[in-house]
């Protein structure tokens, strides 16, 4: 390229491209012709690559480290002012136009015909936009050939229609006998015949109609319905009308008299006779029934208003509230003691033997209608559960008072009973005065009223002259008159009672009469009370359970071999920790009256000493009582389960002579002391004895025992060892605690026993030795987790990514490559939108700057302006002033 600049250089290049300049070397005039469009290409060629040239910068060239031949790579050479231009283009078609319109908020165009037109009239725009609508609809329908009925061969192929066997050339329907087209088809057919009026039965097309066409036939049907309802009321008004004047006959034909017992001239079906004053008119042309009403003829309005003020059926036994039964009850009871008392004063009704009869109960709402009796339910105190009704030894006991007779179940469990009253619990001891008072008491009749006593000492006067059986009835009816719908007071009243019914469960199950079937029969009414108001009943069972525990203390202190110390709970502290585990959940981790007693139970099993067999009776209790308390949340019990092993061999003949010699390490201090040793069994006692259910009333009783109640112990204990091994078969540390039981077991002399005592000790023992068994099968030594064997690390090559530019995105691991391609992506797609976000930016700068500037010179213009103008005046003024000076100075002169 020439040296010097560029403006040189540009003519230069330009000469030598032969733009510009003579091109007639042999100095002839060539005739101009019209450029080609090649000439125009390479004319535009040329000037690009001498703008090229002159402006180097025009041209990016990225240098290549290693270049390699054949290789196409893309970006290496770039324009960067093209690219800057074509993106300003780009920022100016899309971005300036969002900048422009950000803050605008829309609008309406008006595009129709006319509409901006101020030299056409509103009628002539109207007419205007009418034509422009009529031919845009008709535009597209001038030839439509998608309608086959509209060609001319019926969409069929025209080489089918060669053939003339199918036309009829006879006479046509349209064309007359001379020759003539029908005014049909002309009129139809041929631009309407040339008529001025079309038939109104013509097939085209309806008009749209008018809003007041619509209207009108609106108002029209309205109208025309309307009437018909009329219509149709005055025909249901005269159906009606005909009916009532019918009503007489038809009520005759239904209810006709007896023709005996109206006579002779009665005629069948009830229609009148000869001698009836109503006349009946049937004509042969309408056989219509006239009456003709008088005076006998009943009224039919009278009639239609009895019928209207008919009482309706109403519900009878509708299912009612708490409240409401009772209400009922306790009124019930009022007026059953009013008729006593008037019995007792000798004013009988007549009805009275009537009421003295038992009543029937009363139906419910969902009565089936069975009518079972309702035998009562009872908790014999000291079994497994619940029993029904009363042994017919204890209906026919005179006295009222419970022999203790063994109930079904008394293997889980036995009874001891002090000598002399029991106090334990905190109620007075029974006497025989109750007994008597009873038999007394069956001669009387039970009152229906009773006031709600607030101590022991009030309801014992209440039932002093009640039997016993009569307990649950009395009961029942404080609870009825004194529920708490009835009074707040009651509430409170009912909370005392509570109390007191817990006193005397305790107290009829007291030595030396203990009657268990009365607590059974109170169980229920005390379950309720304590649902109905459990803290108060609580903290009841909590004193009581604190009074048990100084009485145990007390004994402690006293000597625990001492015979007459009382270290084992008699029969009303049973009753009270029986009835504990049936009124209060046993599982809980902590309850506010199970878990202290668990504890005094725990305190009776582990401290105190075994001296006679009802403390073994006593013992064994508490170990059912704690089997039952554990059923579900099979907590281990050391003190019952060391008791039970005791129990065993305080009372079979066994091969140890020494505490040292029995296996385990099971406390055993009152084993083959001076008291234990004359429990054991004797083998010429038992001779011919089988194993019955322990009588626990005699058991508790303290008085001397024999071999079979020693026998039924026995039989006893080892029951409840198969049941707590089963029951403790999940421990952890159960091999260690029944290994030495299982040994203890096989070490029992038993040989010479009857077989039923030995078949229940073998099937103990070989139970335990079976729940061994797969304890040891299931128990693994302890050893550390075991894993899958750990391979030999075979780590992967590190490559150094800025070393190498080939092997930067060669990772041999597929994961680590692919992560690293996301990043650079990531990183590229981010560096682009940074910078695309930077050109925006610039833009809209270089906008608003020209904006700006554009503001600047207009402002200055119009301060330029008001300068010359203020300029003007003033030199006008200046000069003004300098005018009427020279005036001034003038006529000063003259």
């Amino acid at each position: 390229m020439v040296k010097g600049s560029q403006l040189s250089q540009l003519k230069s290049a330009l000469s030598h491209a032969g733009i510009t300049g003579n091109n007639n070397q042999n100095g002839k005039k060539r005739k101009r012709s019209a450029p080609q469009e090649k000439d125009k290409e390479k004319r535009a060629a040329k000037l690009e690559e001498i703008q090229r040239k002159l402006n180097p910068f025009d041209l990016k060239v990225t240098k290549l480290k290693h270049d390699v031949g054949g290789r196409k790579l893309k970006g290496v050479t770039g324009k960067p002012a093209q690219s800057k231009a074509a993106g300003i283009e780009q920022r100016k078609k899309t971005l300036l136009k969002e900048f422009e319109e950000r803050h605008r908020a829309g609008g309406i165009i008006d595009r129709r015909f006319g509409e901006n037109d101020p030299s056409m009239s509103l009628e002539e725009r109207m007419l205007e936009r009418f034509t422009k609508e009529r031919q845009r609809a008709s535009k597209g329908v001038a030839f439509n050939l998608e309608d086959e009925d509209d060609l001319t061969h019926y969409g069929q192929s025209l080489s089918k229609l060669d053939d003339f066997d199918d036309i009829d050339l006879g006479p046509d329907d349209d064309d007359d006998e001379t020759g003539r087209i029908n005014e049909d088809i002309v009129k139809h057919t041929h631009f309407g015949g040339f008529d001025a009026e079309e038939e109104e039965d013509s097939e085209e097309p309806a008009r749209k109609k008018s809003k007041a066409e619509v209207m009108a036939e609106v108002i029209a049907k309205s109208k025309e319905h309307k009437i018909r309802r009329q219509i149709e009321r005055e025909e249901g008004e005269n159906i009606r009308h005909e009916l009532d004047q019918t009503f007489d006959l038809m009520r005759n034909l239904l209810y006709a008299p007896d023709p005996s017992a109206t006579g002779s001239n009665s005629t069948p079906l009830g229609l009148p006779g000869p001698s009836s004053s109503s006349t009946i008119n049937i004509s042969s042309t309408t056989p219509e029934i006239v009456i003709v009403e008088t005076e006998q003829t009943t009224s039919y309005d009278q009639d239609v208003r009895e019928l209207a003020f008919e009482k309706r059926a109403k519900p009878k036994d509708r299912t009612k509230t708490e409240e409401e039964l009772a209400i009922e009850e306790k009124e019930a009871l009022e007026k059953a003691e009013k008729r006593r008392r008037k019995r007792m004063l000798g004013l009988e009704d007549s009805d009275s033997e009537n009421e003295s009869k038992p009543r029937k109960r009363q139906r419910g709402g969902d009565d089936l209608e069975d009518d079972f009796d309702d035998a009562e339910i009872g908790w014999n105190g000291l079994g497994t559960g619940l029993e029904s009704g009363r042994s017919e030894e204890e209906e026919s006991d005179d006295d009222g008072s419970d022999t203790g007779e063994p109930e079904e179940g008394m293997e889980e469990g036995s009874q001891d009973g002090d000598e002399g009253e029991d106090q334990g619990a905190g109620v007075p001891a029974r006497t025989s005065q109750k007994s008597n008072a009873s038999s007394q008491s069956m001669t009387e009749e039970i009152p229906f009223t009773f006031s709600c006593p607030s101590s022991h000492e009030e309801f014992l006067k209440i039932v002093k002259t009640v039997n016993d059986r009569d307990l649950p009835t009395v009961v029942q009816r404080i609870r009825t008159l004194h529920h708490t719908s009835f009074s707040p007071e009651n509430k409170f009243k009912l909370q005392g009672f509570t109390n007191v019914l817990i006193d005397h469960i305790l107290y009829v199950s007291s030595p030396p009469t203990p009657s268990f079937s009365v607590v059974s029969s109170l169980f229920p009414h005390l379950t309720a009370l304590t649902k109905a108001y459990p803290i108060q009943s609580a903290e009841h069972f909590n004193r009581k359970l604190l009074l048990m525990h100084k009485n145990l203390k007390r004994g402690l202190s006293q000597g625990a071999l001492e015979p007459e110390a009382k270290t084992w709970p008699g029969p009303a502290e049973l009753t009270l920790l029986r009835i504990i585990g049936s009124l209060w959940p046993t599982s809980d981790m902590n309850h506010a009256v199970v878990t202290p007693t668990r504890i005094l139970m725990g305190a009776y099993l582990g401290l105190a000493r075994v001296r006679s067999l009802s403390d073994i009776a006593s013992g064994l209790f508490l170990c059912t009582l704690f089997l039952q308390y554990e059923q579900l949340s099979q907590r281990f019990v050391p003190e019952a389960v060391n008791f039970l092993v005791n129990s065993v061999l305080h009372l079979a003949p066994n091969k140890y002579h020494s505490v040292s010699e029995l296996p385990g390490s099971f406390p055993s201090p009152d084993f083959l002391s001076k008291q234990c040793r004359r429990l054991a069994l004797n083998v010429k006692a038992t001779k011919g004895l089988t194993i019955q259910q322990p009588n626990l009333a005699d058991l508790l009783s303290g008085r001397d025992h024999d071999s079979a109640s020693k026998l039924s112990l026995l039989a006893l204990s080892l029951d409840l060892l198969g049941r707590y091994a089963n029951s403790l078969k999940g421990l952890d540390a159960f091999i260690e605690l029944f290994d030495p039981i299982c040994d203890i077991l096989r070490g029992l002399k038993l040989q010479e026993f009857e077989a039923d005592l030995q078949a229940r000790a073998k099937s103990t023992k070989e139970m335990i030795e079976q729940l061994l068994k797969f304890a040891r099968q299931s128990r693994r030594p302890l050893m550390l987790q075991a894993h899958k064997a750990i391979p030999i690390p075979s780590y992967v090559p590190k490559f150094d990514s800025t070393s190498s530019s080939y092997l930067r995105h060669q990772d041999p691991d597929r994961e680590r490559n692919e992560a690293s391609k996301l990043r650079n992506e990531y990183k590229k797609e981010r560096k682009g939108a940074i910078r695309e976000l930077r050109k925006d930016a610039r833009f809209l700068a270089g906008v608003e700057q020209i904006k700006q500037r554009e503001k600047d010179r207009s402002y200055n213009e119009r301060i330029k302006r008001a300068f010359g103008a203020l300029e003007s005046e003033r030199a006008e003024e200046k000069a003004m002033e300098r005018e009427k000076m020279k005036e001034k100075k003038r006529a000063g002169r003259k």
